[in-house]
């Protein structure tokens, strides 16, 4: 039986050896120099037709990465709003609503930026006729004319009819400027509307995407907007205080035209408060203002047509321009001479003479709430007298 055993173990033997011989070279590189891969052979193992399929889709979606970077926020152009189709989800139909509601906001900016630019340029071809009407009165008036004249009497209605469409001009500016107001109401909603759909369930990234454009787009017709708005609020405030100003400077010079003469621009296009009121009584006693006061101007009334008025405007004109806020007395002196029944005939002569000089300093736009009206006697004047005092 040993024979047997000795024959049995000597090829085990050899196998242990030879698998150790295998591992070794497989798991350690060989030290000789020589290619541990046995022969120099190299074997090309084509794709298939899906890896193939793979690499190209990945190859394309790299150039797309590379064209526009993650790391910046690109913006769409105006044109990506036309090109946007519905998507067929809930927030989707909110996309396609609130993109023709803009759509509808576009259109109407637009127009009223339209309607703004042709009544301002209307408004001001009616100024320039205003004023090429005006230049021909006063010119004529400043070398000298007949009083009353008709040809400046037709030449200061047609002046007037001018205004007049500056005001209406001005009452369509106003209109105008209620419509932007109302569609800077709806740009408000409309964004607001577009922000609160960002958070509805139910929506792809395309919904996403055209809400960004929708929201960019009407940012931008809101600052279109905010610009309109405050060009209507300037132009209405400038062409407002201009014609209040020439309302005045009419009436001045339809004192001009009666009198055949020009006086100057209107009292009114002062640096003062414009608001009318009631004539002031006075503050003090006239008498006192008669014995211990310089008058300003006296106007005696010693014959039946006095000439005042270029006097009177040049004085109180004077007395504006070097105190803005000044405040004038008017008082109508009669003569304290003869019987009480003379001095009370005399005295209501001068009232008379009074009204018709406050009338006078209305006409050349003197508001009337910075005149008191008073009367008194004086035994030191000969003939009724008119004084108005600066305060």
């Amino acid at each position: 039986m040993a024979p047997i055993k000795g024959l049995f173990l000597i090829p085990a033997a050899a196998f242990v050896f030879t698998a150790c011989s295998f591992t070794e070279d497989a798991l350690w590189p060989s030290l000789t120099g020589e290619d541990p891969s046995g022969s120099g052979e190299q074997i090309e193992i084509l794709a298939s037709e899906a890896e193939l399929r793979d690499e190209a889709e990945y190859a394309a979606s790299s150039e797309l990465v590379g064209a526009q970077p993650v790391t910046q926020v690109s913006y769409e152009p105006e044109s990506a709003l036309m090109t946007i189709s519905p998507t067929g989800t809930f927030v989707g139909a909110k996309v396609a609503q609130q993109r023709s509601e803009l759509e509808n906001l576009k259109v109407s900016v637009n127009n009223r930026r339209i309607q703004f630019e042709q009544v301002r340029n209307t408004a001001r071809q009616n100024s320039q006729n205003y004023f090429a009407t005006i230049a021909a009165v006063t010119a004529r008036l400043r070398i000298g004319t007949t009083p009353g004249n008709p040809v400046l009497v037709s030449q200061w209605n047609a002046a007037q009819s001018e205004l007049d469409r500056i005001l209406t001009d001005i009452a369509a500016l106003n209109t105008l400027g209620n419509q932007v107001a109302a569609d800077s109401a709806m740009s408000s909603y409309l964004l607001e509307s577009v922000r609160a759909t960002y958070g509805l369930q139910g929506a792809v990234d395309e919904d996403h995407r055209q809400l960004s454009l929708i929201e960019d787009e009407v940012n931008r017709n809101v600052v279109l907007i905010n610009r309109l708005l405050g060009g209507l609020r300037e132009t209405i405030g400038r062409y407002t205080n201009y014609v209040n100003a020439e309302r005045s400077n009419l009436g001045t010079l339809a004192l001009a035209i009666k009198n055949g003469e020009y006086l100057g621009p209107s009292l009114a296009n002062r640096k003062h408060d414009y608001s009318g009121g009631e004539v002031n009584t006075a503050a003090v006693d006239p008498q006192n203002l008669v014995d211990e006061r310089r008058p300003l101007v006296v106007i005696r009334f010693d014959r039946t047509d006095v000439e005042f008025k270029q006097a009177l405007y040049t004085a109180v004109s004077t007395a504006l321009e070097r105190h803005p806020q000044s405040t004038f007395d008017l008082v109508s002196v009669a003569p304290n001479m003869g019987s009480p029944a003379d001095v009370a005939i005399a005295s209501n002569a001068a009232k008379r003479h009074a009204d018709t000089v406050l009338q006078a300093l209305s006409e050349m736009g003197l508001p009337s709430n910075r005149v008191t009206l008073s009367s008194t006697t004086s035994p030191s004047v000969q003939t009724n007298e008119v004084h108005i005092y600066v305060r």
